[in-house]
């Protein structure tokens, strides 16, 4: 009929397809983004070192990404338990208490592990510097307490390892190790490592001082890997480099053992059992039986040759006479080599920078003395060293007699184990770091020991998303071109006539 208006084509029926086709290409791209993009689960190894130290244990709890980057776990520290008592050298003669020794903390272990991780959490014990001497004195008695330390960890869900006895080239590699992952030397890389400093080309490793009471290490990378004495020589491979360093232990020249070199050598000048010692704070006194110079191999003179039975200590308090006691213990006077430290040992020129830790760090941040010249480390330490004794114990009545009384001591003989042992001068002192804690984690071998350990560990396949890269960008463009066609088709609907109903002539 003339004069009726134009209707589109297209029926109700071609509206609802459209319709259709709209919502499922909405929701296709929300679910393929949905699960694609959500996080994965977190895969995460845990792993228990215990520092069987010969005054102390300590516990140190790491985990680390199941994908390893470049065959080395990156690890870090989550958790660290000191076991109360003594260490476990001290439990030679009534080892049935070991396991209740070490409870405390593999209770706690427990509790910080995921449970249905227990089984795969790998159990390691490291035994220093007083299960070393106390192997020298009787192996059977160090194989007693090790097979007691085996029973106890054994009774715990975990999958034990091992206890051994470190050697001292061991542990001072493995503190070198512990402290160029925490300063980022080994250029570590991978993207969500936060916790570390990110680091563009070649790092040059720092050096590690180490000092416990038994023994102490000092471990670096010479120049031109030059090492005359390869007893003193270590390889490493982490984060697919190569190292070789130089690292030595000296055995019965921790703070406690030294302590009672000095003191031997000492007994000589003694009048009628009466010791006057620079070491040891004005007013300070304390009497002991000469027998307890003599329950280690450190000291191998006969207690009987001295004409009395116990020593009286008094304190003089003065720096200067006790850094020259404290040097009749080094033996400087022989070396096969083209240089050496002390005690004939070999020793390559100090280069870079040194991280001191252990008891280094423990007694300089006492003495407030982490990041003070060494003109400045000797004036402070006379003063320390001459202050009565009455005085410091008001001064410090929260710690124990003990300790407090050998401060004086341990200060000087850091001293003079770092300038007289190992060369240390005014020029490069400023080079050694005292530090106790890097980002979280303590600084000492157990770290080291674990990253090492973890190269023996299998790398599980990385997690990854539910679809390949490819396959979810051609899902994302597929549905989202469905949807651009029918945004089209509609358009075509609504906008232009494509058919006309002709009227009547």
């Amino acid at each position: 009929m003339e004069g009726t208006k134009p209707k589109r084509c297209g029926s109700k029926n071609i509206l609802v397809i459209l319709g259709f086709l709209f919502f499922l290409a909405v929701i296709a791209l929300i679910t393929v983004a949905l699960t694609q993009n959500k996080p994965l689960p977190e895969n995460v190894k845990y792993g228990i070192v215990l520092d069987a130290g010969s005054s102390h244990t300590n516990m140190y709890i790491y985990n680390w990404p199941a994908e390893k980057e470049n065959d080395t776990g990156v690890v870090h520290q989550v958790e660290m338990c000191k076991v109360q008592g003594p260490g476990i050298s001290g439990y030679a003669q009534n080892v049935e208490d070991v396991g209740f020794y070490l409870n405390q903390c593999m209770d706690k272990a427990q509790q910080v592990i995921p449970k249905e991780q227990h089984h795969q959490t790998p159990v390691y014990l490291g035994a220093t510097a007083g299960m070393r001497l106390l192997r020298m004195e009787s192996s059977i008695l160090a194989d007693k307490v090790l097979e007691a330390v085996k029973q106890s960890l054994t009774s715990y869900p975990f999958d034990f390892q091992g206890a051994r006895i470190i050697t001292g080239q061991e542990e001072g590699a493995y503190g070198w190790i512990t402290i160029n992952y925490l300063l980022g030397k080994f250029n570590q890389t991978v993207s969500w490592l936060r916790f570390l400093p990110r680091r563009e080309g070649p790092q040059e490793t720092s050096g590690a001082l180490d000092l416990g009471g038994a023994s102490t290490q000092i471990t670096f990378v010479p120049l031109n890997d030059q090492i005359e004495s390869q007893g003193n020589s270590l390889h490493f491979r982490l984060y697919g480099k190569s190292y070789d360093v130089y690292t030595h232990s000296f055995l019965c020249y921790g703070k406690d053992q030294a302590l009672r070199l000095k003191l031997v050598s000492n007994i000589q000048d003694a009048e009628n059992g009466l010791l006057r010692d620079p070491c040891f704070h004005p007013g300070y006194e304390k009497d002991m039986n000469i027998s307890e110079f003599f329950n280690t191999p450190c000291i191998t003179k006969d207690e009987k040759s001295f004409p009395f039975r116990r020593l009286q200590i008094q304190g003089t308090g003065n720096y200067s006479a006790c850094l020259q006691s404290i040097q009749n213990i080094f033996n400087t006077t022989y070396c096969p080599y083209s240089r050496c430290s002390f005690n004939g040992v070999f020793l390559p020129f100090l280069r870079g920078d040194f991280g001191a830790f252990s008891a280094f760090y423990f007694v300089m941040d006492f003495l407030n003395l982490t990041d003070s010249s060494l003109e400045s480390v000797m004036t402070k330490m006379q003063t320390f060293c001459s202050q009565p004794w009455d005085e410091v114990k008001a001064r410090f009545p929260n710690i124990k007699v003990k300790y407090l009384s050998e401060y004086c001591f341990s200060g000087t003989y850091i001293l003079a184990l770092l300038q007289l042992g190992y060369g240390f001068t005014e020029d490069n002192w400023k080079n050694i770091q005292f530090m106790g804690k890097i980002s979280g984690s303590d600084a000492g071998w157990t770290l080291g020991y674990m990253l090492n350990l973890t190269n023996m560990i299998p790398a599980e396949q990385p997690l990854y998303p539910p679809l390949s890269h490819s396959t979810y960008i051609f899902l994302m463009v597929l549905f989202s071109l469905v949807l651009a066609a029918v945004f089209f088709i509609g358009w075509l609907l609504f906008q232009k006539p494509s058919c006309l109903q002709k009227g009547a002539v």
